[in-house]
Protein backbone atom coordinates (compact mmCIF):
# COMPACT_ATOMS: atom_id res chain seq x y z
CA UNK A 1 0.00 0.00 0.00
CA UNK A 2 1.45 3.36 -0.97
CA UNK A 3 2.15 5.95 1.69
CA UNK A 4 0.16 8.69 -0.01
CA UNK A 5 -2.86 6.38 -0.17
CA UNK A 6 -2.71 5.98 3.63
CA UNK A 7 -2.59 9.75 4.08
CA UNK A 8 -5.74 10.17 1.99
CA UNK A 9 -7.47 7.34 3.82
CA UNK A 10 -6.64 8.86 7.21
CA UNK A 11 -8.52 11.99 6.25
CA UNK A 12 -11.60 9.94 5.38
CA UNK A 13 -11.76 7.69 8.46
CA UNK A 14 -14.37 9.72 10.35
CA UNK A 15 -16.86 9.21 7.53
CA UNK A 16 -16.65 5.41 7.59
CA UNK A 17 -19.27 3.15 9.14
CA UNK A 18 -18.48 0.21 11.43
CA UNK A 19 -18.46 -2.30 8.58
CA UNK A 20 -15.96 -0.25 6.56
CA UNK A 21 -13.70 0.21 9.58
CA UNK A 22 -13.88 -3.54 10.20
CA UNK A 23 -12.71 -4.08 6.62
CA UNK A 24 -9.70 -1.84 7.24
CA UNK A 25 -9.03 -3.71 10.48
CA UNK A 26 -8.92 -7.00 8.56
CA UNK A 27 -6.64 -5.42 5.96
CA UNK A 28 -4.12 -4.18 8.53
CA UNK A 29 -4.29 -6.90 11.21
CA UNK A 30 -5.21 -9.96 9.07
CA UNK A 31 -8.03 -10.95 11.45
CA UNK A 32 -11.47 -9.79 12.53
CA UNK A 33 -11.78 -7.01 15.09
CA UNK A 34 -13.06 -8.02 18.53
CA UNK A 35 -16.87 -8.10 18.40
CA UNK A 36 -17.28 -6.11 21.61
CA UNK A 37 -14.91 -3.29 20.57
CA UNK A 38 -16.54 0.11 20.18
CA UNK A 39 -16.39 1.76 16.76
CA UNK A 40 -14.49 4.82 18.03
CA UNK A 41 -11.77 2.67 19.62
CA UNK A 42 -11.50 0.50 16.52
CA UNK A 43 -11.15 3.67 14.44
CA UNK A 44 -8.31 4.96 16.61
CA UNK A 45 -6.42 1.68 16.42
CA UNK A 46 -6.78 1.53 12.63
CA UNK A 47 -5.66 5.17 12.37
CA UNK A 48 -2.60 4.39 14.51
CA UNK A 49 -1.66 1.47 12.25
CA UNK A 50 -2.03 3.66 9.16
CA UNK A 51 0.20 6.30 10.72
CA UNK A 52 2.79 3.68 11.66
CA UNK A 53 2.93 2.58 8.05
CA UNK A 54 3.12 6.16 6.83
CA UNK A 55 5.61 7.59 9.32
CA UNK A 56 7.16 4.61 11.11
CA UNK A 57 6.35 3.00 14.42
CA UNK A 58 7.47 3.64 17.96
CA UNK A 59 11.20 3.10 18.55
CA UNK A 60 12.19 0.08 20.61
CA UNK A 61 13.65 2.31 23.35
CA UNK A 62 10.27 4.06 23.66
CA UNK A 63 8.45 0.72 23.86
CA UNK A 64 10.82 -0.45 26.60
CA UNK A 65 10.23 2.77 28.57
CA UNK A 66 6.45 2.42 28.24
CA UNK A 67 6.61 -1.20 29.47
CA UNK A 68 8.79 -0.08 32.39
CA UNK A 69 6.33 2.68 33.36
CA UNK A 70 3.38 0.31 33.06
CA UNK A 71 5.11 -2.17 35.38
CA UNK A 72 5.82 0.53 37.99
CA UNK A 73 2.24 1.84 37.94
CA UNK A 74 0.75 -1.68 37.99
CA UNK A 75 2.81 -2.52 41.09
CA UNK A 76 1.98 0.76 42.86
CA UNK A 77 -0.69 3.05 41.39
CA UNK A 78 0.47 5.82 43.75
CA UNK A 79 4.08 5.64 42.58
CA UNK A 80 5.81 8.77 41.35
CA UNK A 81 6.53 8.47 37.66
CA UNK A 82 9.27 10.46 35.99
CA UNK A 83 8.42 11.84 32.57
CA UNK A 84 12.05 11.85 31.53
CA UNK A 85 14.49 9.00 31.53
CA UNK A 86 17.42 9.27 33.92
CA UNK A 87 20.50 11.07 32.64
CA UNK A 88 22.69 8.52 30.90
CA UNK A 89 26.20 7.81 32.06
CA UNK A 90 28.70 9.58 29.81
CA UNK A 91 26.53 12.66 29.40
CA UNK A 92 28.36 15.97 29.71
CA UNK A 93 26.42 18.99 30.93
CA UNK A 94 27.74 22.49 30.34
CA UNK A 95 26.39 25.58 32.08
CA UNK A 96 27.66 29.13 31.96
CA UNK A 97 27.25 31.07 35.22
CA UNK A 98 28.66 34.54 35.86
CA UNK A 99 31.22 34.46 33.03
CA UNK A 100 32.46 30.98 33.93
CA UNK A 101 31.76 27.74 32.12
CA UNK A 102 30.97 24.78 34.38
CA UNK A 103 31.20 21.21 33.08
CA UNK A 104 29.64 18.21 34.83
CA UNK A 105 30.14 14.63 33.66
CA UNK A 106 27.61 11.93 34.49
CA UNK A 107 29.36 8.78 35.72
CA UNK A 108 26.85 6.09 36.59
CA UNK A 109 24.75 7.47 39.44
CA UNK A 110 27.32 10.12 40.35
CA UNK A 111 28.32 13.45 38.90
CA UNK A 112 31.92 14.55 38.39
CA UNK A 113 32.66 18.27 38.69
CA UNK A 114 36.20 19.66 38.74
CA UNK A 115 37.71 16.34 39.77
CA UNK A 116 35.32 15.65 42.66
CA UNK A 117 32.32 13.32 42.71
CA UNK A 118 28.86 14.28 43.96
CA UNK A 119 25.67 12.34 44.57
CA UNK A 120 23.37 15.04 43.20
CA UNK A 121 23.32 17.88 40.71
CA UNK A 122 21.87 20.12 43.40
CA UNK A 123 25.10 19.86 45.42
CA UNK A 124 27.01 21.11 42.40
CA UNK A 125 24.49 23.87 41.64
CA UNK A 126 24.84 25.13 45.26
CA UNK A 127 28.64 25.11 44.93
CA UNK A 128 28.45 27.15 41.73
CA UNK A 129 25.79 29.66 42.79
CA UNK A 130 26.25 29.82 46.54
CA UNK A 131 22.48 29.44 46.97
CA UNK A 132 19.97 26.59 47.08
CA UNK A 133 19.14 25.56 43.53
CA UNK A 134 17.46 22.56 42.02
CA UNK A 135 20.38 20.94 40.22
CA UNK A 136 18.24 19.51 37.43
CA UNK A 137 16.64 22.94 36.97
CA UNK A 138 20.01 24.70 37.02
CA UNK A 139 21.43 22.35 34.37
CA UNK A 140 18.23 22.28 32.28
CA UNK A 141 17.28 18.66 32.90
CA UNK A 142 14.45 19.15 35.41
CA UNK A 143 12.10 16.20 35.63
CA UNK A 144 8.45 16.62 36.56
CA UNK A 145 6.88 14.11 38.89
CA UNK A 146 3.31 12.89 38.60
CA UNK A 147 1.73 11.54 41.75
CA UNK A 148 -1.66 9.85 41.91
CA UNK A 149 -3.33 12.93 43.40
CA UNK A 150 -2.14 15.16 40.56
CA UNK A 151 -3.38 12.75 37.91
CA UNK A 152 -6.98 12.88 39.08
Amino acid sequence: MSKSRNTNRLQELDRLNRSEISGLWREFFKNDPPIEMRKDLMLRIVAQRMQEQEFGGVREATSRRLRQLATVVAADPKALVSFKAPIKSGTRMVRQWKDQVHVVNVEGKQFEYRGDHYESLSEIARLITGTRWSGPLFFGVKTKQLGSTEAQ
